[in-house]
């Protein structure tokens, strides 16, 4: 039987709502920020639009954040870059083959980030990036570093465990980021890059998980040799 909620008379309980509401203020900025961030990218985004969105001041709006640079980076660190802990916490837990992992890897990240509209954040650093260097320096060292390392700590694995074989692993983790950025851009700018073929992302993401395990050559018979092995 569930448990009641025991009652409570804190200052807290009986503060008006419009007061309470200050504690919600940085998600509701955060929130409004993410959206305008992918709807209108980072250099045509205003800290008054911010503000106008989220239903406060423009001063609300620096209290918690001095500059748009730090609202961004605070947009990046709630939805994408403070998620590694947990992630890097799944993989020192998983029992599963390596082969799995890196497909479950995949999926998770798809339906937790890039599914959501914090995957357009990669799209804006791909747009507005070359134009804004200590933005991508941050987001190098929150996003791409740390990302980069889980993947190549699951292709490791596999290595290690005997499950993959030895590749480099810089342009693996190449291949593996590859495939989901082209899933990212298919979300935001489908109509450029889809063709006939309607792109269903966990039927792609299994098939680009196995192309990569497999490879798309057929095995040969023993002591057979490629051109290319030979």
């Amino acid at each position: 039987m569930p448990l009641s909620k025991p009652f409570t008379d804190t200052a807290t309980d009986r503060a008006p709502k419009r007061e309470r509401r200050k504690d919600a203020r940085p998600g509701e900025l955060l929130v409004a920020a993410l959206d305008l961030f992918v709807e209108k990218g980072f250099a045509a985004t205003r800290m008054e639009e911010v503000a106008m969105r989220a239903g406060v001041s423009k001063g609300t709006v620096f209290l918690y954040f001095p500059s748009k640079d730090e609202l961004f980076k605070a947009v990046v660190r709630e939805n994408i870059s403070g998620r590694f802990e947990e992630w890097n916490t799944e993989f020192l837990t998983y029992e599963g083959s390596s082969a799995d992992m890196l497909h479950h890897c995949m999926t998770t990240w798809w339906h937790r980030i890039g599914s959501t509209q914090a995957s357009g954040i990669s799209k804006l650093m791909i747009s507005e990036g070359g134009h804004f260097p200590d933005i991508v320096e941050f987001y190098q060292h929150e996003v791409v570093q740390p990302g980069h390392a889980l993947i190549r700590r699951v292709l490791q694995r596999g290595i290690d465990r005997g499950e993959f074989r030895a590749v480099d692993l810089d342009f693996a983790v190449y291949g593996v980021v590859a495939a989901m950025m082209f899933l990212i851009l298919s979300k935001h700018s489908g109509a450029c890059l889809q063709g006939k073929v309607s792109l269903d992302p966990d039927a792609y993401i299994a098939n680009q998980a196995a192309v990569m395990l497999h490879g798309l050559e057929k095995s040969q018979p023993s002591g057979v040799k490629t051109k290319l092995s030979s």
